[in-house]
């Protein structure tokens, strides 16, 4: 199964005072891998932020299965759960990596759903189709059913 990576190692300042990776974190990284995968593949998305396309989350999760540690090397897989309408489902996996870059364990899954928005004259907020773009990167990597 084709995947979008992101590799990341592990501050300080991602841990608490008992020394894991603070929970919220986890929910930021799902966001940089997915600006990270709009710089790559979907560009134009990102212009169309500045002219009024959002696009806003609209449910996130994660199940931690392990912790991992200031300095810990993680990768971020993104696979597409499918669009729906106006609906992006991504789903998401952490994994620890050795020091050869080798995965050693599953510490977490994750999914995001977003909805894709344009602001209107008035100022309202409504549903657009996912752009193109967007739509045939995501296919590249959807997960099988």
């Amino acid at each position: 199964m084709n995947s979008f990576n992101l590799e990341h190692i592990v501050s300080f300042e991602e841990t608490n005072l008992v020394g894991n990776v603070y929970y919220a974190n986890y929910v930021r990284w799902q966001g940089k891998c997915r600006e990270m995968f709009l710089k790559e593949y979907s560009p134009d998305v990102l212009k169309r932020l500045s002219e009024g396309l959002y696009l806003v989350t609209t449910k996130v999760s994660c199940e931690y299965l392990s912790e991992l540690f200031a300095f810990d090397r993680v990768q971020i897989r993104m696979y597409s759960g499918g669009t729906f309408h106006n609906k992006v489902k991504m789903k998401f996996e952490y994994w620890k990596m050795d020091e050869n870059s080798k995965l050693t364990e599953l510490v977490c899954r994750g999914e995001q759903e977003i909805a894709c928005l344009q602001k209107q004259d008035n100022g309202t907020l409504t549903p657009i189709a996912v752009p193109d773009t967007f739509y045939k990167a995501l296919k590249k990597f959807e997960v099988k059913k």
